[in-house]
């Protein structure tokens, strides 16, 4: 009786496990189907918002320009004001000293208009160059906007077909992992990141490890058929299986999948 036991038991750990690993393939399924949209979807919107960010310093840009030629014409209409009342001041003078000093106003007001006008240009320049890059950055903008939002379409409709399903398989994973002992829930998830598909229990199919090509003996595989204790495949490290005790798991699962 007690060897039965021991046998039921080990049954029951295989069994569970490959329970386990049904349910954690079908949530790899689903995170395929998604594939690298979520990832595309947030590159996408940090680079709209990056544009934005970009857009709303050249318009600061563009309103410091614009402000600073204000200052320029305000500058040049007070050298002008001078210009004109030094002008006036030199009919007047008693010697020539004093026009000679209103001279040397006169002409330093007219180098400041000279500078002011130049400034005026130059920023004239900037405010072409700024508009150029404003145009081409807006441009970007929209298309990488328009990008973006049929990107996310394509997510959303992924999620709203797949959430529903992905969470309650991730529910039942949690659940399936509480009725296994924790050294075997541990060393699954070690095989789990460490093989390929992330298949850590497999069935053994046409006399080879599922998914390799290399035979296990014979006599393996009278054992892994007896379901007395868990074996694993030498080569991979995966835990193996017999085919039959996998395909009663598979229609279990299917049918709980199927109510999902």
């Amino acid at each position: 009786m007690a060897t039965k036991a021991a046998e039921t038991t080990a049954e029951e750990k295989l069994r569970a496990l490959y329970d386990l690993q049904l349910i954690d393939s079908r949530v790899d399924e689903i995170r395929n189907v998604r594939g690298e949209l979520p990832l595309e979807v947030e590159d996408l919107e940090d680079e709209v918002l990056g544009l934005k960010t970009r857009l709303d310093k050249l318009k600061t840009d563009l309103e410091t320009i614009n402000y600073e030629i204000g200052g320029k014409k305000n500058l040049i209409d007070e050298s002008k004001a001078l210009i004109k009342k030094y002008t006036e001041q030199q009919k007047n003078v008693r010697n020539s000293r004093e026009f000679n000093s209103l001279t040397k106003e006169v002409e330093f007001q007219e180098l400041e208009v000279q500078l002011a006008e130049k400034n005026i240009k130059e920023f004239k320049a900037q405010i072409e160059q700024k508009k150029e890059v404003i145009s081409s950055t807006k441009e970007r903008l929209s298309e990488r906007d328009a990008h973006l939002k049929h990107k996310k379409g394509e997510l959303n409709a992924i999620l709203a077909e797949t959430e529903k399903e992905e969470k309650a398989l991730l529910e039942k994973s949690l659940k399936f992992e509480n009725q296994i002992e924790e050294r075997l829930v541990k060393a699954y998830k070690r095989i789990r990141n460490n093989v390929k598909n992330g298949l850590a229990v497999v069935p053994i199919e046409r006399g080879a490890s599922g998914g390799s090509f290399f035979t296990i003996p014979p006599q393996i595989q009278v054992e892994i058929a007896s379901r007395k204790k868990i074996i694993t495949d030498e080569h991979s490290g995966r835990i193996l299986i017999d085919p039959v005790l996998a395909e009663e798991e598979q229609e279990k699962m299917q049918k709980m999948f199927a109510k999902l």
